[in-house]
Order: structure tokens, then C-alpha cells, then sequence
């Protein structure tokens, strides 16, 4: 081991069952090896309740150790390794700009019930929360709009228009009762008829990294690759979703490759640091290829060496990497959460 892992696994030593440290499937593997548990979002929103250690290090981006720290326990700390390691998409949903959508779009006394993907910010699961809604995952996004859509008139499903898309053709939502939002001029330049008319009002945001995947590579490997099974995450387009084998959330991509037949050749489309992990948990047994290589910088910031100083101030008693939950937000974007985990018990 280098320096920085050496340091790692000493303070995770001395520190003992006072540190647990939590890491998403998207992290490298020089960060991945240090965990204590690893899983997709919603694993790891469970898994911080049935965490007893006093310091929760979360590796993984901004909106996850949030949530994180709303799940702990009163006498529980989260820290991040890397504060300023955000997510492109949830950066999208200001939550301002929900408040105020929310308003217009209920105007004329119509129940629109939010139900935010994971993937958003404190402040945006509190609104959520205040209007009623809830916060769901890839895993579980099919379960909590059936929840959503028996709750009030309408549903705004945020921020990712395409997860909100494929869950709907899961559930046989007919498109033309489906309007993606136009946010220009503050919301002010919504369609309020069309947006009148639909069940499922979707916010327009998207993954960048789970956009990168197209027909053209589905088609491609097909061709390089004949009998090969491609499986993508519900953050892709409706085609590239449509044409694969299988769909689901990180979890599920986990699963479908453990399960994968010996001599299989599979295609996964999501981030490229789980698609190389899976490639050699099943390597020399079952052919695992990227679609095509998408990285996720935000996930990247976090590095073994920040874990080392993130845990070096764990140990040191300092807070320089301490999560924080604004007080007038904690309630709100906790009950959204309750929610989903209530709903999905």
C-alpha cells in the first residue's frame, strides 16, 4: 500500500467502532477498498440507520452525504471528504426556482405533488417536503410515483426528465399525458395549458454522464459482439432504454451481471469505475464491456488522499469536513425522506 492507504487503515484502527466509513459504487478503487459499506443511494440512506459509530465518512458527492446526515442520529457526525464534490444534475433543480413552479403550476387550487429523485439538494428535498411530496431512487422510482400519482392531481417528478420518462412508460402513462417543463424566465414561461392538461409534469434535467450512451454504440457492439446483452441504467435516454436487454437501477446492474450465465458477453451503461469492478468480479467467467467509457468527475474528486486528511481531522477532534443541516431545512428534508423509506419499507 502507498503512504496515503497506510495512513488510512491506521486511523481506521485506532479509531475502531467510533468510524464507519460509507462509499458509493461510483467511487475509484483506491477509495472503494477503504469502505466499511458501499451501495447506490438508497443502500446507503438505510444503511447510516443501522450505523452505531460516531463518524459517518461519506464518499460519494454533496446531496448523498446530506442525506446521510439527515438520517443520523442526534449524536452522530457525517463528514465529506471532498465538500465541493457536487452532482451536475441536482444543480439543476434550484430550490427557489421548485418553490416557485410549484406555485404557478398549483395555482388555480390543483394538487401537484413533487416527488424528487435522490439526486437533488437539501434544500429541494425540503421543498419537497413542505408540498407534500417525497424523494425516491432509481431503485425504487416505479413504487413512489404510483405513490405520488395517488396522492394529488398531478405529479412534478424532478430533476431527470428521463428517469421520470422510463418510469412512466413502466407504468403505462400514455405521453400525452406527460409535459416537460420550460424553466426559462423562472417558470414564467411555462406552458399552463399543456402543463394543465398532464399527469406527469417532468422537470428537464438530465445525468451527464448517463446521456453519453446512444443507439449508435448500442448498434455497434451488437455488431462487434452478436448475442451480447446490453443493460443500461434508468438515467439513459427512452431509446437506449427501450433497445437494451435489461434496465435498472445501480443495484440491479450489480445483480444482473452476478447472475449473468458463464460465456456471457454484457454491455453495461453507467459509470465506468462500477462497470470495471464488475468486468473483474466476473472476469476469466463472463464478458463485462462498457458501452462506452462515461466518468464521473464529481465522484472523482474524492481521493484516497483527501480521505486520509478528511480522517486525520476526524481524529484530530476538528470539523473541517463536518456535513451541516441547516436547522430550517432539517424537518421538511427529513420528512420527504421518511417518506420513501416508509413507502418502500
Amino acid at each position: 500500500m502507498n503512504n496515503d492507504a497506510e495512513a488510512i487503515e491506521a486511523i481506521r484502527k485506532r479509531l475502531g467502532s467510533r468510524l464507519r466509513i460509507l462509499g458509493h459504487h461510483y467511487q475509484a478503487d483506491e477509495v472503494i477498498r477503504h469502505v466499511d459499506l458501499r451501495g447506490d443511494s438508497l443502500a446507503l440512506a438505510r444503511k447510516t440507520r443501522d450505523v452505531d459509530a460516531e463518524h459517518i465518512v461519506f464518499c460519494g458527492v454533496y446531496f448523498m452525504a446530506e442525506s446521510s446526515a439527515l438520517l443520523a442520529r442526534p449524536n452522530q457526525m457525517v463528514h465529506l471528504p471532498e465538500p465541493s464534490a457536487e452532482c451536475s444534475m441536482a444543480l439543476m433543480s434550484p430550490g427557489p426556482l421548485l418553490r416557485a413552479v410549484l406555485d404557478i403550476l398549483g395555482g388555480k387550487g390543483r394538487r401537484i405533488v413533487p416527488l424528487a429523485y435522490v439526486n437533488s439538494t437539501l434544500e429541494v428535498k425540503a421543498v419537497v417536503g413542505e408540498y407534500g411530496g417525497a424523494v425516491c431512487t432509481s431503485a425504487n422510482a416505479r413504487t413512489m410515483l404510483r405513490w405520488a400519482l395517488d396522492r394529488g392531481d398531478a405529479v412534478l417528478f424532478l430533476p431527470d426528465k428521463n428517469l421520470g420518462h422510463n418510469t412512466a412508460n413502466q407504468l403505462g402513462i400514455p405521453e400525452d399525458q406527460r409535459h416537460v417543463l420550460s424553466l426559462k424566465g423562472k417558470g414564467e414561461n411555462i406552458d399552463r395549458e399543456k402543463a394543465e392538461r398532464a399527469k406527469l409534469l417532468l422537470w428537464p434535467g438530465f445525468c451527464s454522464i448517463h446521456t453519453r450512451f446512444v443507439m449508435r454504440q448500442i448498434e455497434r457492439v451488437r455488431q462487434e459482439h452478436p448475442g451480447v446483452l446490453v443493460a443500461v441504467h434508468p438515467e439513459c435516454t427512452p431509446d437506449v432504454v427501450d433497445a437494451a436487454d435489461a434496465a435498472g437501477s445501480t443495484s440491479f446492474l450489480i445483480d444482473y451481471v452476478a447472475k449473468a450465465k458463464p460465456g456471457s458477453v454484457i454491455a453495461i451503461g453507467t459509470e465506468i469505475n462500477l462497470v470495471e469492478r464488475l468486468a473483474e468480479a466476473r472476469k476469466g467467467d463472463v464478458e463485462v464491456l462498457p458501452l462506452v467509457e462515461s466518468a464521473c468527475t464529481h465522484m472523482a474528486q474524492t481521493t484516497e488522499e483527501k480521505l486520509r486528511a478528511c480522517l486525520e481531522a476526524v481524529e484530530a477532534g476538528r470539523t473541517d469536513y463536518l456535513v451541516n443541516v441547516p436547522e430550517a431545512l432539517k424537518a421538511p428534508a427529513t420528512e420527504s425522506l421518511e417518506r420513501m423509506l416508509a413507502a418502500c419499507a
